[in-house]
């Protein structure tokens, strides 16, 4: 939403002057002369209050044709998570059978409250609860390689079984004795120049990566478990670790081909689609007519527009790179000026 409120106004525009870290995502400044977005804390020369307008969101920064500034990197460094954050959470992961009290945190030196907040807004969900799925997702794993169900309950923190057997059925949609044949697909979060992504894996691959603020995303999710006969759980394995490394090399101009193991459930129509767009080179851009030309359906058009729009896993399943017939940016769920920078990245990275 664009500000116009004269009093938040000059809040914010202090703010930006005072580059408080306290302000960092609560507005994002657009620069009108140089048609550059940033942050509270924007080290850049500071522009006139007369050539500045404030957002609530760095989407709509963007979609007003404002490109972030490389300087503060606003859809990044808003969106990360903060050291003390960052600690926590290195904390659950180097010890996911133990229950990280406020108390340790504390100890840590890390503000509980910080935590929680932060877990809050970017997540929706409180610190302990991502603790929980870390926990019940080692313990399935340790399930499915044959240990007894009462040594992985008390192995995990719990006092008792009966705990450990309700959790975990209210978190993998299954009792631990009958989970076997259940699938889990863990779902982690990154940042990028463009703003925080979803990623999610399954044992086979990645099947999912979006920017959060996607539109119908629950959407999304439920259509995976359905597909996958999967329940989405927080957590990391193997391929959303190599998914950060390449999207971040991707960001970066670094990489322009992806070796991700991917998981696409989908029709036979779907993945004949989806394989297409992966064939169209970084840099390159292709219509949909001709797209549906490549996969020897010329009047299916409106057929591969559609499927393009279910595809799950952006940037790896380059869809950016399908535009209109007329040239047009048209049809990205990311939104269109992503859309437009994704372009603009691989055409001036091409040749790197």
């Amino acid at each position: 939403m664009l500000i116009t409120d004269n009093n938040k106004i000059e809040t914010y525009y202090q703010a930006l002057l005072d580059r408080k870290q306290s302000f960092v995502g609560i507005f994002f400044v657009g620069v009108k002369t140089t048609s550059i977005f940033c942050i509270a804390t924007c080290r850049a020369r500071k522009p006139k209050l007369k050539n500045v307008e404030f957002y609530t969101s760095f989407k709509e920064a963007l979609d007003n044709g404002y490109r972030p500034c490389k300087i503060c990197k606003p859809t990044e460094n808003a969106n990360q998570a903060p050291e003390q954050v960052e600690k926590a959470i290195l904390l659950v992961k180097e010890h996911p059978k133990d229950k990280i009290t406020d108390f340790q945190l504390r100890e840590k030196g890390i503000s509980p409250e910080v935590v929680r907040r932060w877990f809050k807004n970017n997540y929706g969900m409180t610190f302990q609860a991502y603790q929980r799925m870390y926990r019940i997702n080692n313990a399935f794993q340790e399930l499915k390689h044959g240990k007894n169900a009462t040594h992985t309950a008390f192995d995990s923190g719990y006092e008792s079984l009966s705990g450990f057997n309700y959790t975990f059925k209210k978190l993998v949609g299954k009792s631990p004795k009958n989970s076997k044949d259940k699938n889990i697909i863990l779902i982690n979060r990154l940042t990028t120049p463009l703003g925080p992504m979803f990623v999610c894996a399954t044992d086979n691959g990645v099947c999912l990566l979006e920017f959060v603020d996607r539109q119908l995303l629950e959407t999304e999710f439920k259509d995976l478990q359905k597909l996958l006969n999967a329940t989405i759980i927080l957590g990391e394995n193997v391929h959303i670790k190599q998914a950060k490394k390449e999207i971040n090399e991707y960001f970066e101009g670094r990489r322009k081909v992806f070796d991700l193991k991917l998981e696409t459930p989908g029709t036979d129509f779907q993945n004949s689609v989806w394989s297409c767009i992966k064939e169209i080179e970084y840099g390159k851009t292709i219509t949909y007519q001709q797209q549906a030309e490549k996969i020897n359906n010329p009047k299916a058009v409106r057929a591969v527009a559609s499927a393009n729009g279910c595809n799950r896993i952006a940037i790896i399943i380059p869809c950016h790179r399908v535009i209109g017939k007329d040239g047009k940016m048209t049809g990205y769920s990311g939104g269109i000026e992503r859309k437009k920078w994704l372009i603009e990245h691989e055409r001036n990275n091409g040749n790197s």
